[in-house]
């Protein structure tokens, strides 16, 4: 069962899309300056040299720009900068994404104002607008920050193929629910430190990290071995590398913030959203396994064979490890290029 358990999963991870931890949503951030105006910034992802994709910014309201925008490239990032003024503040102003609903990214808006509170806004391409409140409720701080949790852990590649290294090498059910439980207060731990500003670790180094950490998975895979460290206390590799997922985690929540009145419920709330998120996935790896089981069984009593479906599978395992050890390696030469990028 956990040869099979380790092939199928593999194979669930390696079909997806290789994108490292590739969650780019544009984001629209006002920061109040005074009772009237607000600095805004807008930040769109590219697509490709000097071009963007085609989202704009309209205000259904009595704005009023008063400084030019300033637009620049920034890494993969357009940028623009402008100033706007609005009597009373953007209370009651509807901000809407203009070509939002043709594609298929989303918009986080974060507005800041001068005492200290803050809103943060979801924008997805069914929903492609919002009405700025006076104050949002713990419900509405609560749902935004727990789908921003699911989201970004799905689309998190690395962090993915991490948590499927772990359930391979755990094997059984019961290794696997120990090893996983201690990568989530690992990084459960990390992530609400460096969230609430007590502990400060440049990004940049951390996104490296979770590759290579990858790296030493797939390597473990690979080998014959199976009395090292990690295959026999899977729990103590998942709790440390935990603790560098968790500060991954926490720059991703860097970027919308949080909000200044209710830091509690946005962080609890995030965490959740990123535990749902990471139990669909082990789910979706065992239900897997479970279906493809019955159905190698079923094809070996159609053919009345002696063959165990496992025989070919363990053909597999090695060029398997191999090419996720291989992505993560040119994932982590990649960032590392970046430190001076």
């Amino acid at each position: 069962m956990k040869l099979f358990l380790l092939h199928v999963a593999l194979l669930v991870v390696i079909a997806v899309p290789v994108q490292a931890d590739e969650y780019r949503p544009a984001y629209l951030e006002f920061k109040q300056s005074s009772d009237d105006t607000f600095d805004m910034l807008w930040k769109v992802p590219a697509r490709g040299a000097n071009k963007r994709l085609g989202l704009n910014v309209e205000f259904q309201g009595d704005i009023e720009n008063i400084k030019p925008a300033r637009t620049t490239f920034v890494g993969n990032a357009f940028i623009e900068t402008s100033t706007i003024k609005r009597e009373n503040g953007l209370s009651g102003t509807e901000i809407v994404i203009e070509g939002l609903t043709t594609v298929s990214t989303e918009v986080l808006v974060r507005i800041e104002r001068l005492d200290g509170s803050t809103e943060v806004a979801r924008l997805t391409p069914s929903s492609p607008s919002f009405v700025v409140t006076a104050a949002p409720t713990l419900w509405q701080v609560a749902n935004t920050y727990l789908i921003f949790g699911i989201e970004h852990i799905l689309q998190g590649m690395d962090h993915l193929l991490f948590v499927a290294c772990l359930i391979l090498i755990a094997g059984t059910w019961r290794r696997i629910l120990i090893t996983i439980t201690g990568f989530t207060i690992a990084h459960s731990i990390t992530l609400t430190l460096a969230a609430v500003g007590l502990v400060r670790v440049p990004v940049p180094p951390i996104e490296a990290a979770i590759a290579l950490s990858i790296v030493f998975l797939a390597r473990e895979i690979a080998i014959e071995r199976r009395d090292t460290l990690t295959w026999r206390y899977p729990i103590a590799i998942s709790s440390s590398f935990g603790l560098l997922h968790g500060f991954g985690f926490a720059s991703a929540l860097r970027e919308i913030g949080l909000p200044q009145t209710e830091i509690p419920a946005a962080l609890l709330s995030f965490n959740v959203g990123v535990e749902i998120g990471q139990i669909l996935f082990v789910t979706a790896v065992i239900v897997s396994v479970w279906l493809a089981t019955w159905f190698l069984r079923q094809v070996r009593r159609l053919k009345d064979t002696e063959l165990n479906p496992m025989d070919w599978l363990g053909l597999i395992e090695k060029p398997l490890a191999y090419s996720v050890g291989s992505l993560t390696v040119f994932w982590t030469m990649n960032r590392v290029a970046g430190f001076w990028g």
